[in-house]
């Protein structure tokens, strides 16, 4: 059998673009853009339109929503403050965030707001950077009293933008926790907070120092919280389809949509733009150690701490539970088990990729991970929400086949 110079056989390769293909003939995926790399070499399959009812073919360079892919690359700021010194693990965080200060706790998750205790102990930098503080999504407790109030106060954004950070953190400030500091991992809110505590201690707006200390550096030039006017013909539309009908419903328009003015919040949890050739870039440098073209953007142990898993066993088990138990709403993503810093590491082989796959899905129907043992980096990106099983079931396949690319 045939190879290429990177290590994929040209039948796996092969095997790959023909079951991408099929996805988007299916006419459930409009267009989609993957990348996988191995050793020097690079392979880049672009299928598909911009638009459900055609248009603009999708190209290399089509710019996406991240969603939550965004976090792995956000993360990277927080890193650069802990290698410069600027902020210890186990700083109590309270000095640059005063709204997380004197926390109460909720009695029970599922209880009243005002049914609390006082914080054990304050909250650290170490609980935001693994996503424990206390906080966060939870799809099994949709319904409950505080995630009722997290979604009214809008402090997730999924419905409309979030108000810009002193407002944003002023709200944050009023809940209770639903778990003491250091018990829990939860998702998605711990990340916005970094961006605002980032902010805060270096004195500049969170993207001002991730371009300045990571974009530029690696060339990532289509990444940031916004679009400009001159690269929007380059972002699709976002589709949320109809989870009854299947029906292609726009979530965000690319002109005039919220990624086409720079926003007032910007999110660590989910606010970036990008495209393969950037994620690319960011997961090249992450497997090459912390450097690119010779020149250092994070060092090797900081690399380390964010692609190894960080989490007790006891929060673990809750991380597991979560995913499993909203198996239904998540089509499968988010069970590989541990989390490092912004991303997830996988801690057990429950599919085709290997133990220490590190990396994350985005609720737009985004994907990217890099593993050390393969020497092997991947990113899809397509335009189709998770609102409908297809875009997980696309990623899925896609891992699905890369793995089977690889040349033994």
């Amino acid at each position: 059998m045939g190879t290429t110079n990177n290590g994929f056989t040209k039948k796996g390769l092969s095997k790959v673009h023909d079951v991408l293909e099929r996805h988007v003939e299916s006419g459930k995926i409009p267009g989609l853009v993957a990348l996988v790399s191995r050793g020097e070499e690079t392979h880049v399959e672009a299928i598909g339109t911009m638009r459900h009812d055609g248009g603009a073919p999708m190209r290399r360079d089509t710019i996406f929503r991240m969603a939550s892919t965004s976090k792995p690359v956000a993360m990277s700021a927080a890193m650069v403050l802990l290698d410069e010194c600027r902020l210890r693990l186990d700083d109590v965080v309270d000095p640059w965030l005063p709204e997380l200060a004197d926390r109460q706790v909720l009695k029970r998750y599922d209880g009243s707001l005002d049914d609390t205790v006082p914080a054990r102990r304050p909250i650290t930098v170490r609980d935001l950077l693994n996503s424990t503080f206390g906080l966060g999504m939870d799809l099994t407790s949709i319904g409950t009293p505080i995630m009722n109030k997290i979604f009214e106060l809008n402090l997730i954004g999924h419905a409309a933008p979030q108000p810009e950070p002193e407002e944003w953190m002023r709200r944050l400030g009023t809940l209770p926790l639903m778990h003491q500091p250091g018990a829990q991992w939860q998702y998605q809110i711990s990340h916005d907070v970094v961006g605002v505590l980032v902010a805060r201690v270096t004195g500049q707006s969170y993207e001002t120092f991730l371009t300045e200390r990571v974009f530029e550096p690696l060339g990532m030039k289509d990444t940031g919280f916004h679009v400009p006017d001159g690269k929007i013909d380059r972002l699709p539309p976002s589709y949320a389809p109809d989870p009854r009908t299947g029906e292609f419903t726009v979530w965000d328009p690319a002109d005039g949509g919220r990624f086409s003015e720079p926003p007032a919040f910007q999110g660590g949890g989910g606010g970036l733009v990008s495209t393969v050739d950037d994620y690319h870039a960011y997961f090249r440098m992450l497997l090459n150690h912390g450097t690119h073209g010779g020149e250092r953007i994070l060092s090797r142990p900081a690399v380390e701490l964010m692609t190894t898993n960080c989490l007790t066993p006891e929060q673990q088990a809750t991380r597991n539970d979560l995913a499993k138990n909203a198996v239904h709403i998540s089509f499968g993503q988010g069970q590989q088990g541990g989390w490092g810093f912004g991303m997830a590491v996988r801690t057990y082989r429950g599919d085709y990729a290997p133990l220490g796959q590190f990396g994350w899905d985005g609720g737009t129907g985004t994907t990217a991970y890099a593993d050390r043992d393969s020497q092997l980096t991947g990113m899809l990106f397509t335009q189709v929400g998770l609102s409908v099983p297809d875009p997980a079931r696309l990623i899925h396949d896609f891992w699905t086949t890369v793995y089977q690319a690889i040349e033994d």
